[in-house]
Protein backbone atom coordinates (compact mmCIF):
# COMPACT_ATOMS: atom_id res chain seq x y z
CA UNK A 1 0.00 0.00 0.00
CA UNK A 2 1.17 3.51 -0.76
CA UNK A 3 2.90 5.31 2.13
CA UNK A 4 0.57 8.22 1.30
CA UNK A 5 -2.58 6.27 2.23
CA UNK A 6 -3.46 3.36 4.51
CA UNK A 7 -6.77 1.95 5.65
CA UNK A 8 -5.86 0.80 9.15
CA UNK A 9 -9.14 -0.87 10.07
CA UNK A 10 -12.78 -1.10 9.02
CA UNK A 11 -15.52 -2.81 11.01
CA UNK A 12 -19.31 -3.05 10.74
CA UNK A 13 -21.47 -1.24 13.27
CA UNK A 14 -25.16 -0.60 13.84
CA UNK A 15 -24.73 2.77 12.11
CA UNK A 16 -22.66 1.47 9.17
CA UNK A 17 -19.03 0.58 8.55
CA UNK A 18 -16.63 2.51 10.79
CA UNK A 19 -13.23 3.06 9.19
CA UNK A 20 -9.88 4.36 10.43
CA UNK A 21 -7.52 5.74 7.78
CA UNK A 22 -4.08 7.31 7.74
CA UNK A 23 -2.79 9.46 4.92
CA UNK A 24 -0.23 12.10 4.07
CA UNK A 25 -0.72 15.21 1.96
CA UNK A 26 2.74 16.52 0.97
CA UNK A 27 1.45 20.07 0.52
CA UNK A 28 0.40 20.11 4.19
CA UNK A 29 3.69 18.86 5.61
CA UNK A 30 5.35 15.54 6.35
CA UNK A 31 2.96 14.26 8.99
CA UNK A 32 0.34 11.57 9.32
CA UNK A 33 -3.31 12.59 9.15
CA UNK A 34 -5.77 10.23 10.80
CA UNK A 35 -9.39 10.14 9.69
CA UNK A 36 -12.52 8.36 10.91
CA UNK A 37 -15.40 7.65 8.54
CA UNK A 38 -18.84 6.22 9.22
CA UNK A 39 -20.07 4.82 5.93
CA UNK A 40 -19.37 7.59 3.41
CA UNK A 41 -19.47 10.33 6.03
CA UNK A 42 -16.34 11.85 7.58
CA UNK A 43 -16.60 11.95 11.37
CA UNK A 44 -13.24 13.38 12.33
CA UNK A 45 -9.78 14.29 11.08
CA UNK A 46 -6.64 14.96 13.08
CA UNK A 47 -6.21 18.00 10.81
CA UNK A 48 -8.91 19.84 12.76
CA UNK A 49 -8.81 19.34 16.52
CA UNK A 50 -8.78 22.87 17.96
CA UNK A 51 -12.42 22.79 19.00
CA UNK A 52 -12.17 19.26 20.44
CA UNK A 53 -9.34 20.48 22.68
CA UNK A 54 -11.24 23.67 23.49
CA UNK A 55 -14.23 21.58 24.58
CA UNK A 56 -12.15 20.16 27.43
CA UNK A 57 -10.36 23.40 28.24
CA UNK A 58 -13.47 25.61 28.27
CA UNK A 59 -15.60 23.05 30.05
CA UNK A 60 -13.11 22.39 32.83
CA UNK A 61 -12.25 26.07 33.21
CA UNK A 62 -15.86 26.61 34.28
CA UNK A 63 -15.59 24.06 37.12
CA UNK A 64 -14.13 24.87 40.52
CA UNK A 65 -12.32 22.48 42.81
CA UNK A 66 -9.91 19.56 42.45
CA UNK A 67 -10.10 15.77 42.03
CA UNK A 68 -12.79 16.37 39.44
CA UNK A 69 -14.87 13.48 38.13
CA UNK A 70 -15.38 13.99 34.39
CA UNK A 71 -17.28 12.24 31.59
CA UNK A 72 -16.37 12.59 27.92
CA UNK A 73 -19.13 11.48 25.58
CA UNK A 74 -17.62 10.40 22.27
CA UNK A 75 -14.07 9.09 22.02
CA UNK A 76 -13.30 9.92 18.37
CA UNK A 77 -9.55 10.19 17.94
CA UNK A 78 -9.10 10.94 21.64
CA UNK A 79 -8.32 14.66 21.49
CA UNK A 80 -10.95 15.83 24.00
CA UNK A 81 -10.05 13.06 26.44
CA UNK A 82 -6.31 13.76 26.13
CA UNK A 83 -6.89 17.50 26.61
CA UNK A 84 -8.92 16.82 29.74
CA UNK A 85 -6.15 14.66 31.19
CA UNK A 86 -3.71 17.57 30.82
CA UNK A 87 -5.64 19.25 33.63
CA UNK A 88 -4.14 18.18 36.93
CA UNK A 89 -7.46 18.89 38.65
CA UNK A 90 -9.06 15.90 36.92
CA UNK A 91 -9.28 12.99 39.33
CA UNK A 92 -10.95 10.44 37.05
CA UNK A 93 -12.08 10.51 33.44
CA UNK A 94 -14.72 8.20 31.98
CA UNK A 95 -14.76 8.12 28.17
CA UNK A 96 -18.08 6.80 26.86
CA UNK A 97 -18.43 5.47 23.34
CA UNK A 98 -21.12 3.31 21.75
CA UNK A 99 -18.70 1.81 19.21
CA UNK A 100 -16.47 -0.91 20.64
CA UNK A 101 -14.31 -0.65 17.52
CA UNK A 102 -13.30 2.92 18.40
CA UNK A 103 -12.42 1.90 21.96
CA UNK A 104 -10.35 -1.02 20.63
CA UNK A 105 -8.41 1.31 18.31
CA UNK A 106 -7.26 3.20 21.38
CA UNK A 107 -6.66 0.16 23.54
CA UNK A 108 -4.58 -1.38 20.75
CA UNK A 109 -2.89 2.00 20.12
CA UNK A 110 -3.78 2.11 16.45
CA UNK A 111 -4.29 5.85 16.89
CA UNK A 112 -1.59 8.22 18.19
CA UNK A 113 -3.36 9.21 21.41
CA UNK A 114 -4.19 5.64 22.43
CA UNK A 115 -0.90 5.38 24.29
CA UNK A 116 -1.54 8.67 26.10
CA UNK A 117 -4.95 7.54 27.34
CA UNK A 118 -3.85 4.00 28.19
CA UNK A 119 -0.92 5.14 30.29
CA UNK A 120 -2.97 7.53 32.43
CA UNK A 121 -4.48 5.70 35.41
CA UNK A 122 -7.19 8.35 35.67
CA UNK A 123 -8.72 7.34 32.32
CA UNK A 124 -11.30 4.57 31.91
CA UNK A 125 -13.24 3.55 28.80
CA UNK A 126 -16.98 2.83 29.06
CA UNK A 127 -18.61 0.97 26.19
CA UNK A 128 -22.15 2.28 26.05
CA UNK A 129 -24.60 4.66 24.43
CA UNK A 130 -23.98 8.09 25.92
CA UNK A 131 -27.55 9.26 25.29
CA UNK A 132 -29.05 6.23 27.03
CA UNK A 133 -26.65 6.43 29.97
CA UNK A 134 -27.31 10.18 30.32
CA UNK A 135 -30.95 9.42 31.06
CA UNK A 136 -30.49 6.18 33.00
CA UNK A 137 -31.03 6.09 36.75
CA UNK A 138 -27.71 4.26 37.25
CA UNK A 139 -25.83 6.85 35.19
CA UNK A 140 -22.54 6.69 33.35
CA UNK A 141 -20.38 4.56 35.64
CA UNK A 142 -21.25 0.84 35.61
CA UNK A 143 -18.93 0.36 38.61
CA UNK A 144 -20.71 3.02 40.70
CA UNK A 145 -24.43 3.34 39.92
CA UNK A 146 -25.83 6.80 40.63
CA UNK A 147 -22.41 8.43 40.72
CA UNK A 148 -22.33 12.21 40.26
CA UNK A 149 -19.84 14.14 38.13
CA UNK A 150 -18.32 17.59 38.04
CA UNK A 151 -18.31 17.91 34.25
CA UNK A 152 -19.87 16.17 31.25
CA UNK A 153 -18.21 16.96 27.91
CA UNK A 154 -20.10 15.88 24.79
CA UNK A 155 -18.80 15.51 21.22
CA UNK A 156 -20.90 13.05 19.23
CA UNK A 157 -23.42 14.71 16.92
CA UNK A 158 -22.34 17.34 14.40
CA UNK A 159 -24.69 19.79 16.12
CA UNK A 160 -28.03 19.75 18.00
CA UNK A 161 -29.74 19.68 14.59
CA UNK A 162 -27.25 17.72 12.44
CA UNK A 163 -27.42 14.34 14.14
CA UNK A 164 -25.23 11.31 13.70
CA UNK A 165 -28.29 9.18 14.41
CA UNK A 166 -31.90 10.38 14.26
CA UNK A 167 -32.56 8.56 17.53
CA UNK A 168 -30.41 11.15 19.30
CA UNK A 169 -32.97 13.91 18.67
CA UNK A 170 -34.85 13.20 21.90
CA UNK A 171 -31.76 14.16 23.92
CA UNK A 172 -31.94 17.80 22.83
CA UNK A 173 -35.07 18.57 24.84
CA UNK A 174 -35.70 20.18 28.21
CA UNK A 175 -36.82 16.88 29.73
CA UNK A 176 -33.72 14.94 28.65
CA UNK A 177 -31.24 17.70 29.45
CA UNK A 178 -32.82 18.02 32.89
CA UNK A 179 -32.42 14.30 33.55
CA UNK A 180 -28.79 14.41 32.44
CA UNK A 181 -28.16 17.45 34.66
CA UNK A 182 -29.14 15.34 37.68
CA UNK A 183 -25.89 13.44 37.15
CA UNK A 184 -23.95 16.65 37.80
CA UNK A 185 -22.94 17.88 41.21
CA UNK A 186 -23.94 21.37 42.35
CA UNK A 187 -22.07 23.90 40.19
CA UNK A 188 -21.32 21.12 37.71
CA UNK A 189 -20.81 21.81 34.00
CA UNK A 190 -22.21 20.40 30.78
CA UNK A 191 -20.17 21.38 27.70
CA UNK A 192 -20.80 20.39 24.09
CA UNK A 193 -19.04 20.72 20.72
CA UNK A 194 -20.95 21.74 17.61
CA UNK A 195 -19.86 22.07 14.01
CA UNK A 196 -22.49 24.77 13.42
CA UNK A 197 -22.68 28.44 14.47
CA UNK A 198 -24.38 29.31 17.75
CA UNK A 199 -27.94 27.97 17.80
CA UNK A 200 -30.12 30.39 19.77
CA UNK A 201 -32.96 27.88 20.16
CA UNK A 202 -30.56 25.39 21.73
CA UNK A 203 -29.15 28.14 23.94
CA UNK A 204 -32.72 28.81 25.11
CA UNK A 205 -33.12 25.13 26.04
CA UNK A 206 -29.87 25.19 27.99
CA UNK A 207 -30.91 28.35 29.84
CA UNK A 208 -34.09 26.64 31.04
CA UNK A 209 -32.09 23.75 32.50
CA UNK A 210 -28.87 25.45 33.66
CA UNK A 211 -28.39 28.78 35.35
CA UNK A 212 -25.41 30.00 33.33
CA UNK A 213 -24.84 29.38 29.61
CA UNK A 214 -22.20 30.62 27.16
CA UNK A 215 -21.29 29.80 23.57
CA UNK A 216 -17.70 30.26 22.38
CA UNK A 217 -16.55 30.35 18.76
CA UNK A 218 -13.35 28.38 18.13
CA UNK A 219 -11.66 29.43 14.88
CA UNK A 220 -8.96 27.55 12.99
CA UNK A 221 -7.31 27.55 9.59
CA UNK A 222 -8.73 25.13 7.01
CA UNK A 223 -5.99 24.37 4.45
CA UNK A 224 -8.33 22.42 2.19
CA UNK A 225 -10.34 25.56 1.46
CA UNK A 226 -7.67 28.13 2.40
CA UNK A 227 -10.11 29.87 4.75
CA UNK A 228 -10.70 30.28 8.45
CA UNK A 229 -13.31 27.82 9.72
CA UNK A 230 -15.00 27.74 13.09
CA UNK A 231 -16.85 25.47 15.50
CA UNK A 232 -18.92 26.28 18.58
CA UNK A 233 -18.47 25.11 22.17
CA UNK A 234 -21.45 25.47 24.53
CA UNK A 235 -20.75 25.62 28.27
CA UNK A 236 -23.66 25.39 30.70
CA UNK A 237 -23.19 25.46 34.48
CA UNK A 238 -25.62 24.54 37.22
CA UNK A 239 -26.09 27.45 39.59
CA UNK A 240 -28.67 25.97 41.96
CA UNK A 241 -28.10 23.68 44.94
Amino acid sequence: MSPMFEEIDSQPSALGDITLRRRRIPAFGDRDIYEVKLGDEFLMSSMFVDAEVALADLGLAAVAGSSLDVVVGGLGLGYTAAAALKHDRVGELLVVDALSTVIHWHQQEKVPLGKVLNEDDRCRYVHGNFFELALAQDGFDPAAPGRLFDAILLDIDHSPRALLNDANASFYTIASLTRMARQLRAQGVFAMWSNDPEDESFMALLRQVFGQVEASVVSFYNPFQNIESSNTVYVARKTGD
